[in-house]
């Protein structure tokens, strides 16, 4: 398995492939490798197949939307040392392979998909399409599948997607908040507290959590957060409707590419479990807008001291190129939404936005709500094989 060390990428174009800026750290897995915290992988041309190594992590994703389809993606663009063994959706082998090579958002899979009754292959592997409504029924044990994605939004409370281990898996990894769950881990924030020993079911908490979570990580290092309010501004999702239609949040109700929809968030709530320390000090909403992707995080936090807006730039831009590198970045370019769309990090600084008033200080990330987040996904795969290994 790779190091998790590697050198920054720049997101050349909206397509599927990304510049390599420097050659990247040679294999180390070491303890002290694993708790420095990565940069980016090495990103192959989309135009080789797919390669999966003798130490490959064997994974199940269940639920094969978008998050599942794009964490595939990231799988194969990111060369993640995973092997995606078989998918779980109840929608048939044709219809997901269509969607997983056209995208409206990411644009068209670099490489061959078709299917088989019950497979989809990919540029010349086959992966299996099961159909299985209940998770303890699925044959991962069959399918030597160590960790599963539990990815469908439905089996996030820990006894639900615990079903995945009855079913014969070693590992649970939730993509949303887990009510419950062993950890809720924030990669380049508290990923070391994850232990192999203890944590069977594990959540990555939301995307927005991932892009706030550093942003008050690197304040409160810093200047310190004695209390903050944030708002994220975000991109449309499949859990709002088209065209006005009965939703349990009547807001959500409403026609979301034609609305500013103001609804709720746990992000800010979510920060306590990443940073304990801050439990309850932070709270927060949502407003969703007509985009399809890529959001915007407006945080507004009280500082233990004073601190100019320079002052708070300078933190970001150090960390960016420090300890967060790889997870955080900064610009002061006049960039829009789209300029982030495919950026794989979970949060880019807006240092042109960043205010400052007293102790009261105001910062505003970018992130693509997509594919910063499955990004992260593989890379915490990969992450509690190396520490299980260890």
């Amino acid at each position: 398995m790779r190091s998790l060390g590697g050198a920054s990428l720049r997101v050349k174009d909206h397509s599927a492939r990304l510049e390599r800026e420097a050659p990247y750290a040679p294999l180390d897995n070491s303890p002290k490798a694993i708790k420095t915290f990565p940069s980016e992988h090495f990103i192959r041309s989309l135009s080789l197949l797919p390669l999966v190594t003798p130490l490959a992590i064997r994974v199940g994703i269940n639920g094969f939307g978008r998050i599942g389809r794009i964490l595939f993606r990231a799988i194969l663009e990111g060369g993640y040392d995973i092997d995606v063994v078989a998918v779980n959706d109840l929608t048939d082998a044709k219809t997901l392979a269509h969607l997983l090579r056209y995208d409206s958002v990411h644009g068209r899979l670099g490489m061959e998909v078709s299917s088989e009754e019950n497979r989809i292959i990919v540029g010349g592997r086959a992966i299996e399409v099961l159909s299985q409504p209940e998770p303890s029924r699925l044959p991962w044990g069959e399918l030597e599948v160590h960790t599963v994605v539990e990815a469908t939004g439905r089996f996030t409370r820990r006894e639900a997607a615990a079903k995945h281990l009855e079913a014969g898996a070693q590992r649970v990894l939730v993509t949303a908040p887990s009510r419950g769950a062993d950890a809720t881990i924030v990669p380049g924030v508290n990923h070391e507290t994850y232990d192999p020993g203890r944590h069977r079911v594990v959540s990555l908490a939301s995307c927005t959590t991932n892009c706030l979570a550093p942003m008050v990580k690197v304040l409160h290092d810093h200047f310190g957060v004695e209390r903050g309010l944030m708002t994220t501004i975000h991109a449309y999702t499949n859990n709002q409707r088209l065209l006005d239609m009965q939703h349990r949040d009547l807001r959500r109700a409403r026609a979301a590419a034609v609305n500013i929809v103001p609804t709720t968030t746990g992000a800010a709530r979510a920060i306590g479990l990443v940073l304990p320390e801050l439990d309850g000090r932070l709270n927060g909403m949502a407003m969703r807008v007509p985009v399809s992707n890529v959001s915007i995080t407006d945080l507004v936090a009280q500082l233990s001291g004073e601190a100019s807006a320079e002052e708070v730039n300078k933190a970001y831009r150090g960390e960016a190129e420090g300890g967060l590198r790889g997870i955080l970045a900064y610009t002061e370019e006049p960039l829009v939404s789209s300029d982030f769309i495919h950026d794989p990090h979970s949060v880019t600084i807006d240092g042109l936005s960043t205010m400052a008033v007293g102790s009261l200080v105001k910062v505003v990330g970018w992130y693509d709500n997509e594919w910063g987040y499955c990004n992260r996904l593989a890379w915490m795969l990969e992450y509690m094989a190396q520490r299980e290994s260890l």
